[in-house]
Parts: C-alpha cells; sequence; structure tokens
C-alpha cells in the first residue's frame, strides 16, 4: 500500500522560498503511468492544483503558479520536492502531496495527510 508523507517548516517568511518534501512508502515515483501532485488549499477556499513530476521525470504547472513553483525529485530516497519562490501571505495554505493514477482510472488514487504551511513574518 502507498503512502505519502509531507514535511517541510510550517512557517516561511515572505519572500522567502517554500520547500516541502514528499516521502513516499510502499511504492516507487518512477512507476509506469503514475504522476505526483501538490496540491494546496487555503483557508477558507477551494483545492488548488500546483503541478506534478511523473514517473519518467516530466514537470507540469499550473500557468498561475507557473513562474514560482518547482517540482524535483530524488529517486534515490523515493522522494520528491515543491518549491514555491517569492512567499506571501497569500500563500498561506494546508499543502497536499498527492498520487494520479494515469493507467487509464485517471484520478488521485492516493493523499498524504497534508502540512500547514503559514506566510508570516
Amino acid at each position: 500500500q502507498v503512502q505519502l508523507q509531507e514535511s517541510g517548516p510550517g512557517l516561511v517568511k515572505p519572500s522567502q522560498t517554500l520547500s516541502l518534501t514528499c516521502t513516499v512508502s510502499g511504492g516507487s515515483i518512477t512507476t509506469n503511468s503514475y504522476y505526483w501532485n501538490w496540491i494546496r488549499q487555503p483557508p477558507g477556499k477551494g483545492l488548488e492544483w500546483m503541478g506534478y513530476i511523473g514517473y519518467e521525470g516530466s514537470t507540469y504547472y499550473s500557468p498561475s503558479l507557473q513562474s514560482r513553483t518547482s517540482i524535483s525529485r530524488d529517486t534515490s530516497k523515493n522522494q520528491y520536492t515543491l518549491q514555491l519562490t517569492s512567499v506571501t501571505p497569500e500563500d498561506t495554505a494546508v499543502y497536499y502531496c498527492a498520487r494520479f493514477d494515469g493507467s487509464g482510472n485517471n484520478f488521485f488514487d492516493t493523499w498524504g495527510q497534508g502540512t500547514q504551511v503559514t506566510v508570516s513574518s
């Protein structure tokens, strides 16, 4: 059973870079047809998809966040990482990592528990 766990600082200062890591257990991030995503939920708002890194290493980002977002991976540790630059208080949210099954089922089948990130001085 695949499990995802987010980790990283809970407080980031404005203008700094937010960095979060998702550690995957029970399955490899290089397994064919899976896409490894970051999704966030600001307080009182809906879910916002941020981007993914694919099983083969491809990346794709939300157009609204593309200029500030980078997703990378460390296959030796079975982890992938989100970096969001130049953060503002509007980036305060619960951040989730989630796996998308692109084999034909096409849905987010596994989620981490989420981690709260607050942007404040």
